[in-house]
């Protein structure tokens, strides 16, 4: 990125808003959110889509982070503790996931030491989980595992500890609905090009550009939130502003998803290097996961390697054989923003987060969200908020964790659904998983519009009235928005089946050519194809290459994103 910052003499005495948020993950659209909820008026920007980095791309679980307990046990308690509230304010998206830890090998004095190891952490871990509604640890004898997960291999016992899975794009789609039903305005696909500063270096908003249509503009406001991730340093650079505090290391994270879902519980495996991975049933598939390793590359081009895949299979499959023959659908990665630290690895850096205030740089009303994970986003959304108020005089309480998100206000039973809809069952639940008691607004599109209960996408399943709702309310605008937040093409399809007609629905409704819609469809093609091919065979690589060149040729664009 390069910067093209002015400094002026005179600013508008008014700005357009009191706050202006750079980032539509987690981080940013809680901000907005609280901010709003406090009654100052908020507008975000978003360069990608809302999700798109690692709040998308994450293992997909608000967790309380054992794993953190023995070096940093405050970052495990304050996830267990927003944990609880998040279950709170969005109980539709939340499902408890158990997980096993096996002991493997012979019974021996070894083995009983280390079960006895894992009884005493978990025990310590259990003083946790009534944060987050989680069931307390039980020690399992070697019978016992065998009994609950059939398909592992041979252990001396084990032990089970609870955790909760979320779909993180809908937790960030759930929060910046709500703030823009209270007034926020929201740019997606809109990249901030430049921080304005005035002549004493104090930044007073933001130039930015939208990447589809070439239009630009200019926003004023009273505090600029730096709420980027991993693209923190870069943003706070675009003002020209020179800055340590603002640094992150950047790691990246890759996990596999498989077409079925292979267990009951989450089963815990030791990679060749020692760390800690995973095979995980989440929602109506598998999943493994996940690494970490410092990331240098593009963070707006973050593909798993066909060795970060083999690394993923082999440790699974040594304690797990079946899993050798489930099929992989694709693979997904982010970038964690994990706040910077010179030496060690990276599995020994903090999860914590930070709040940077650049006045001490020159910058003064700029901040930067730093670090940070899923499970504690709402308390670091509050922490900033809180500043953001201080600054600006407002006294209002931070209500987040009091108030439902979009859909969580109300228990719907997807039998509903099925009874006045005339929906299958696994439809209506997905849909109701998804969004909550919002999910009569899309029942009521069906039954005004019959046409609009044809299911487009049937691996997940996702209707033509669904793929309506989510661009007329949701921001989507684009085949891989839509998907982003429906999950439409993930299924064993990989959206071959369904991609086209979703892109024409979308070119309807906004206003693009039948052409542009099937561009849009081959986009999302490509895209899905690049994540996949890094764990497919040269057969399944030549068919697919075979469908997207056939597409392509009717689209009248080659398929040189698959490689």
């Amino acid at each position: 990125m390069t910067s093209t910052s002015r400094s002026l003499p005179s600013v508008p005495s008014a700005p357009d808003v009191d706050v202006i948020v750079v980032g539509g993950g987690v981080n940013g659209t809680g901000v907005a959110r609280d901010a709003t909820l406090r009654g100052l008026s908020v507008a975000l920007f978003e360069r990608n889509d809302i999700g798109f980095g690692a709040s998308g791309n994450s293992s997909g679980m608000i967790h309380g982070g054992p794993r953190y307990l023995t070096h940093d046990p405050d970052v495990t308690f304050t996830s267990c503790l927003d944990s609880g509230h998040i279950q709170r304010i969005a109980p539709h998206l939340l499902f408890r996931i158990p997980f096993l830890m096996p002991v493997f090998g012979r019974s021996g004095t070894r083995a009983r030491a280390q079960l006895l190891a894992y009884d005493a952490f978990f025990g310590l871990y259990d003083k946790y989980q009534a944060l987050k509604s989680g069931k307390p640890h039980v020690r399992l004898t070697a019978a016992e595992v065998r009994r609950l997960e059939p398909g592992l291999i041979e252990s001396a016992g084990g032990v089970t500890f609870d955790e909760w899975g979320i779909d993180g794009v809908r937790l960030c789609i759930g929060s910046l609905v709500d703030a823009i039903e209270r007034g926020a305005r929201a740019e997606v696909h809109c990249t901030v090009t430049d921080l304005l500063r005035r002549d004493d270096g104090s930044v007073y908003g933001v130039r930015f550009r939208n990447r589809s249509s070439g239009a630009g503009g200019e926003l004023t406001a009273r505090v600029v939130v730096n709420a980027t991730g991993a693209w923190a340093p870069l943003t706070a650079a675009l003002g020209g502003i020179r800055t340590r505090a603002a640094r992150v290391r950047p790691g990246k994270g890759v996990h596999v998803f498989l077409d079925r879902r292979l267990t009951n519980y989450a089963v815990v495996a030791t990679a060749i290097d020692g760390r800690q991975v995973f095979l995980l049933p989440w929602q109506n598939m598998s999943v493994l996961g996940t690494t970490d390793d410092d990331f240098y590359g593009d963070l707006d081009d973050v593909v798993a390697t066909s060795d970060e895949v083999r690394y993923l299979f082999q440790a699974v499959e040594r304690v797990f054989p079946a899993v050798s023959g489930a099929r992989m659908l694709g693979t997904w990665g982010g970038v964690r923003p994990t706040l910077y630290e010179w030496g060690p690895g990276e599995d020994e850096l903090s999860r914590d987060h930070r709040v940077v205030d650049h006045a001490s740089e020159g910058a003064d009303g700029l901040y930067s969200m730093v670090g940070g994970k899923l499970a504690s986003y709402r308390l670091f959304a509050e922490e900033m908020t809180d500043v953001i108020a201080k600054r600006l005089g407002n006294d209002r309480p931070c209500q987040t964790h009091l108030l439902p998100l979009p859909g969580g206000d109300e228990q719907i039973d997807p039998m509903h659904l099925v009874l006045e809809g005339g929906m299958e069952a696994v439809t209506a639940t997905r849909l109701e998983y998804r969004h909550g008691a919002r999910s009569l607004r899309v029942l009521d599109r069906m039954l005004r519009q019959p046409r609009e209960a044809a299911v487009v996408c049937p691996c997940e399943p996702v209707t033509e009235a669904e793929i309506r709702y989510v661009v007329e309310n949701e921001l989507a605008s684009t085949v891989e928005d839509v998907s982003r937040r429906t999950r439409l093409g993930l299924g064993a399809c990989g959206g071959m089946r369904c991609a086209v007609r979703c892109g024409r629905i979308v070119a309807e409704m906004t206003g693009a050519t039948a052409g542009e819609g099937l561009s849009m469809a081959f986009d999302f093609l490509r895209a899905a194809a690049k994540r996949r091919v890094s764990g497919i065979g040269p057969e399944q690589a030549r068919q697919e290459a075979l469908a997207l060149a056939t597409l392509g040729s009717e689209v009248g664009v080659a398929p040189s994103g698959f490689k």
